[in-house]
């Protein structure tokens, strides 16, 4: 086959359904969220690349572990030391 009998492209059979995949089951590590070390200051939320830092109010209110892949990102940026990385049981 050449080049020009390729396919341009994959085909999204159903567009939006990376939430039907919980991405977060391979994880070996896991943030730990300690409300009484967070001020709400949202540095973490703004660099978490998946979207898992869940806020209400302007408040954290949790992590959503079903998409967190664990890459530390927040816990690293997180000025106050509010988020702690720790192995996946």
């Amino acid at each position: 086959m050449d080049s020009s009998e390729m396919p341009t492209g994959g085909k999204i059979i159903t567009p939006g359904s990376a939430k039907d995949y919980h991405t977060g089951d391979w994880r070996s590590k896991k943030p730990i969220h300690d409300s009484k070390k967070c001020v709400n200051c949202m540095i973490c939320w703004m660099y978490c690349p998946e979207g898992c830092i869940l806020v209400k109010n302007e408040k954290i209110q949790k992590i959503n572990y079903d998409y967190c892949k664990g890459c530390g990102i927040c816990a690293k940026e997180c000025p106050f030391k509010a988020i702690t990385m720790v192995d996946e049981e």
